[in-house]
């Protein structure tokens, strides 16, 4: 889903992403230094939070209610007590009872995770609105949106915003700047053509030269967002187990531009069964490894656009090496496990012989209620649309009654139609 920033990768990039170039390692939330002080109670993870703290508390939600976790009422307080005045969400504030003001840095990533995770709470409507509603007010000219209000926009940050503004039941065609232009229109920009060897891709901003460079992690990003998904994204396609098929020509619909990207994906993990993270900038050793964080994102896609048989071989690669990486480097990366596993109807319970439910829960605190969905049952499959604050889910009504809990994205405690185009 969707837009995974490594706290590393941020500190090491922070003039590169000014500067409008991709972020080498935008899928896989790498360790930061454990912190020098004690951090909140209710906040999941023990490394330092400056870059991924609502970040990380909002895919641990996600990936918690898709399989039936309800978690901490603190839990879900420290995430509500993040965000601005305003509406946005920093990465993280050491001090939310100090106010907001011009030297907090917002950005649309955490702003978007955190409204998608609002809205599977309940009860805190009015905060998941109040992000909506800072998130159309930053909406780049163009239709998107980047990083940090102002930045031109990436496929990664207009995809997960197109997810939190679907999943508060927005008409996307409807969010339009002044010249008319749609968060679509923004995506498409950086949809590459068909007929090359990196067509289908989506680009994660155009390079210095204008020339749209294919982007693994944004081409996982862009599908979702294309197809209106946010974070976590159930398969209701037809398409099913069809190759994707690359369609040549102009990209002018959004689904097309999906589909296109599903092609692209299959045809990475086809060489090894995963995608591998280029070096770091300003390193002198130019070895791949394997990036895990990006190849479970491909595999969400994939599964999401209707192809799980092309997903399968990754999928299976993760259950066998993806332990290790997530116990290293915590919640994020045990949700983008369990929201990969959730996506292509894999057990998350037993992920190679992981538990990565439990795992994910035992980095925060104890869950308020815990509850094993069926596979068979209609809250188990999520379906993308709007959640109301009085339509809470199963888990939510079924395990804890009066107690809070929480969720995030396209999950199974809402009832959702498709999103309006």
């Amino acid at each position: 889903m969707t837009v995974r920033r490594t706290a590393a990768t941020l500190a090491a990039t922070a003039t590169v992403l000014c500067a409008a170039a991709a972020p080498a390692a935008v899928a896989a939330p790498s360790p930061s230094p454990t912190p020098s002080v004690a951090l909140p109670s209710g906040l999941y993870g023990t490394k330092d939070p400056t870059y991924d703290g609502v970040w990380r508390q909002s895919l641990a939600f996600i990936a918690q209610r898709l399989e039936g976790v309800t978690p901490a009422a603190a839990a879900v307080n420290w995430l509500v007590a993040q965000q601005c005045d305003s509406g946005a969400y920093a990465s993280y504030r050491a001090d939310a009872g100090k106010p907001c003001d011009a030297k907090t840095m917002t950005d649309t990533n955490a702003t978007a995770a955190a409204v998608q995770a609002l809205a599977e709470v309940g009860g805190h409507g009015d905060a998941a609105d109040n992000g909506v509603a800072w998130l159309k007010s930053v909406q780049n000219e163009d239709g998107g949106w980047g990083y940090n209000p102002g930045s031109p926009s990436d496929a990664n940050s207009t995809s997960i915003v197109i997810g939190a503004l679907a999943k508060r039941g927005e008409r996307l065609g409807d969010v339009t700047t002044k010249g008319g232009r749609t968060p679509y229109d923004a995506l498409l920009a950086l949809a590459i053509p068909c007929g090359g060897k990196d067509g289908g891709a989506f680009a994660y901003q155009p390079d210095k030269a204008g020339k749209l460079v294919a982007n693994a992690d944004a081409t996982a990003a862009g599908v979702l967002g294309s197809m209106g998904k946010g974070l976590a994204a159930w398969n209701n396609s037809a398409s099913e187990d069809k190759a994707p098929t690359c369609h040549k020509g102009a990209v002018v619909k959004p689904e097309q531009a999906a589909q296109n990207g599903a092609h692209y994906l299959a045809g990475a993990l086809a060489k090894t069964g995963h995608l591998n993270q280029p070096p770091m900038p300003g390193t002198t050793d130019t070895t791949e490894q394997p990036d895990f964080g990006n190849t479970a994102d491909a595999v969400v896609a994939l599964a999401a656009a209707g192809h799980q048989d092309k997903a399968a071989d990754a999928l299976g690669w993760l259950k066998k090496n993806a332990a290790p990486w997530a116990a290293e480097n915590g919640p994020a990366a045990y949700a983008q496990l369990v929201v990969a596993a959730h996506t292509t109807g894999a057990d998350a319970r037993d992920f190679g012989g992981v538990d990565l439910v439990e795992r994910l829960s035992a980095t925060g605190p104890k869950p308020a209620a815990v509850h094993t969905p069926s596979p068979a049952s209609s809250d188990y499959a999520a379906q993308d649309g709007t959640s109301d604050d009085a339509g809470l889910g199963v888990w939510w009504l079924v395990g804890i009654g009066l107690a809070a809990g929480a969720g995030v994205g396209f999950l199974i405690s809402s009832r959702r139609k498709t999103p309006q185009l």
